[in-house]
């Protein structure tokens, strides 16, 4: 079952930081500077947490990820000013 997340970094160094962001543009939809929403299951983010662990300076840097629950039961209730807010959808992967 996916779960969906929000992940929001603070990355002291550019060069890290656009790794960071390359990184997570593979696992969610990017919201707005350092701010990621994604809709994974366990082992992906498992996956994605040890590909951020490897990227980050552990004294320097702070990931943080928010698990708001299984992605079908979450309502999300968001206000926004500026931009409209677009959750992320299920959609069929086709290979």
């Amino acid at each position: 079952m996916e779960h969906t997340y929000i992940v929001c970094y603070d990355i002291s160094n550019p060069k890290r930081w656009r790794k960071v962001y390359k990184t997570m543009k593979g696992f969610g939809e990017w919201l707005q500077l350092s701010v990621f929403q994604c809709r994974l299951t366990r082992e992906k983010v498992l996956q994605m947490i040890d590909k951020l662990s490897r990227l980050v300076n552990h004294r320097e840097d702070n990931v943080l990820i928010v698990d708001l629950g299984y992605a079908e039961n979450v309502k999300l209730k968001v206000e926004v000013i500026g931009k409209a807010f677009v959750p992320i959808e299920k959609k069929p992967i086709i290979v």
